[in-house]
């Protein structure tokens, strides 16, 4: 199984229970293909660079996971199918970005912190 980085952009007239219903939904899809969810990070609203669908505005939520490689173009189908989502993004990891994800998610230094000289 591949580890994979899945970043979506929904319209921002979502309500907070379609936001987590649309999430749960997406989680499913992965956890019944056979995938495993490592984490998950809805990052809320925030301004797009440019407009999209007349809107400047969205709600993004990056969720990492682990899948078969063959998963992705099921996934992809659905979510160009769902209205609710504006833009969509799906990025294979490698073994340094796992270890970044994993050191971020733990609050363990990544290396790219700034020394602060006292």
């Amino acid at each position: 199984m591949n580890n994979y980085e899945l970043m979506v952009i929904f319209t921002p007239v979502l309500s907070e229970e379609d936001f987590k219903a649309a999430q749960t939904k997406f989680l499913d899809m992965i956890t019944s293909n056979g995938g495993e969810v490592v984490s998950t990070n809805p990052w809320g609203l925030k301004s797009l660079a440019y407009p999209i669908q007349k809107k400047t505005t969205a709600i993004y939520w990056v969720a990492e996971f682990k899948g078969q490689s063959d998963f992705n173009e099921k996934l992809k189908i659905q979510l160009l199918r769902d209205e609710q989502v504006l833009r969509h993004m799906v990025t294979r990891l490698d073994k340094y970005a796992i270890e970044y994800n994993y050191k971020k998610r733990s609050g363990l230094p990544t290396g790219n912190e700034k020394a602060v000289e006292a």
